[in-house]
């Protein structure tokens, strides 16, 4: 049973699933708070921003938009494609499959690592593994910029190919 998802259906379907992750991830740092009544994880990150910890929470801020991107972007496809009925060339539908790509795994890599190294450099990853926090470790950061920026260069390009593809379907005269 073969099935033609638009571009549209797809940008929706990459919105929900990167909605899906960052609620697990949400839940799961509300179950530890949970489970664990001696640390206030919010409190605790809320007081030392001045350090990793806005890392934790730029990745998760970040992350929420671009999941609104990933969602907005799917409304000019579906004006191209439904509202306008323009077809997708060839060249096209490679440049739509470069910015679904990149603008998910790109922009949630990047963030969930961002998030990740929030946690761990605040001493907060240890909460999750020994139940306590462990020593704060600022320098760790070092060692997170190349993925960061490595995962961002493949949201921007994602992101460009995305324009190119809409500006070449859009000129499309089929």
């Amino acid at each position: 049973m073969a099935t033609n998802l638009r571009w549209v259906d797809k940008f929706i379907i990459a919105a929900i699933i990167q909605g899906a992750v960052i609620t697990v991830m949400a839940l799961v740092i509300v179950s530890i708070q949970m489970m664990n009544n001696q640390i206030n994880i919010i409190q605790y990150l809320s007081l030392s921003f001045d350090g990793t910890a806005k890392w934790f929470f730029l990745g998760v801020i970040f992350h929420l938009i671009i999941i609104i991107a990933v969602a907005v972007t799917a409304l000019f496809y579906s004006h191209l494609e439904i509202t306008l009925q323009k077809k997708f060339s060839r060249t096209s539908n490679i440049l739509a499959a470069i910015h679904l790509v990149g603008m998910n795994v790109g922009g949630a890599g990047s963030m969930m690592i961002m998030t990740y190294a929030g946690l761990a450099g605040t001493g907060l990853l240890s909460v999750f593994t020994e139940g306590k926090i462990g020593p704060k470790y600022p320098a760790i950061m070092d060692s997170f910029i190349e993925p960061i920026g490595g995962f961002i260069a493949l949201l921007a390009v994602g992101v460009v190919c995305g324009g190119l593809g809409f500006v070449l379907a859009y000129r499309n005269n089929e």
